[in-house]
């Protein structure tokens, strides 16, 4: 048996509660993680809340990090006693999990599990949205929106060293030193700004070349935003709202807008290494993992219900 913190019906925070529950089975291309720090995801709030789960005491949850205790038998590539970040659609949320190996990274030393936690995902995410999709190149403007979340830190960093000028768009005035600090070179105020004219203001005009929408509800205003020939890279529905939006202004201004679901690409080739060039840049200082606040597993429903209503700089993580 091993503690969980699980759910039997969608909903609220509440709906989670911290229980025994059998270790899960090893199949023979997993491994068994004994989790150290589980970053708590945007999609893992959205599952929750909304769909409903295949059977009672469902274990939500996408990323986590630990050392590895049992190897499955088709496993060549990791060891008992390595330490792992992983990724999977569901059971993070928990003491031990299982998990595809193929969707595991080791950990460089000196890396604390709590940093690699949240790294596949944020920056695996803002990485590839970026540049294998938006093909931010070095000198042009990008946009960022909710850049205090996870993937948005990550994409201030990694577009600010590309040697792009960085335009982060977050929620009061508190946050905008960090992001500078970060790399962003202009921090917007939603909610004393209107986005779309800061960026006019800002570009002198000209719009901006590359936008990434990590809200969803904003994605009026990213391709309002762009400059003629601009990209859009949509990359979640964190603001939970209606996507439905206006394209004819886009065609006519012949803007490209790209749609991203990280879940089927880690176990690529090229997104597999990248996420392990972003393991050692952390390693060696090069990039910084951001973590608001530390919960413990058994106060999942509260950590859950701060992930949502707090507004957190950063990832909100558990520890078993």
């Amino acid at each position: 048996m091993m503690k969980a913190a699980v759910y039997d019906a969608a909903g609220a925070p509440g709906v989670l509660r911290y229980a025994d529950i059998p270790t899960p089975d090893v199949g023979p291309d997993e491994v068994l993680i004994a989790v150290e720090a589980i970053s708590i995801e945007g999609g893992d709030l959205i599952n929750r809340r909304s769909t409903p789960p295949p059977h009672s005491s469902w274990v939500v949850g996408y990323a986590a990090a630990g050392t590895v205790v049992v190897v499955g038998a088709n496993v060549a590539s990791r060891r008992v006693g390595e330490r792992v970040t992983a990724f999977d659609m569901q059971g993070s949320h928990a003491e031990l999990w299982a998990v595809p190996a193929g969707r595991t990274w080791l950990i460089p030393d000196g890396v604390e599990a709590v940093d690699a936690a949240i790294l596949p995902i944020s920056f695996g995410t803002a990485h590839h949205c970026l540049f294998a999709r938006g093909a931010l190149a070095h000198g042009e403007t990008v946009l960022i929106q909710a850049a205090a979340g996870g993937v948005g830190l990550a994409a201030v960093q990694l577009a600010a060293q590309a040697g792009a000028t960085v335009i982060a768009v977050a929620s009061g005035t508190q946050r905008s030193s960090r992001l500078r600090e970060l790399g962003a070179h202009h921090v917007v105020d939603r909610t004393a700004y209107n986005v779309v004219d800061a960026v006019r203001q800002i570009t002198h005009g000209a719009g901006t070349n590359l936008v990434l929408d990590p809200v969803g509800t904003t994605l009026q205003d990213s391709l309002a935003a762009l400059a003629p020939e601009g990209r859009v890279v949509f990359v979640g529905n964190a603001g939970g709202g209606n996507l439905a939006v206006d394209l004819w202004p886009a065609m006519q201004g012949n803007q490209t807008l790209s749609g991203v679901f990280m879940g089927p690409l880690f176990e690529r080739p090229a997104i597999r290494s990248t996420v392990d060039e972003l393991l050692q840049a952390l390693a060696d200082g090069r990039i910084y993992a951001v973590i608001d606040r530390i919960f413990p597993l058994a106060q999942a429903a509260a950590a859950h219900a701060y992930a949502e209503t707090a507004k957190p700089l950063g990832r909100v993580v558990m520890r078993p």
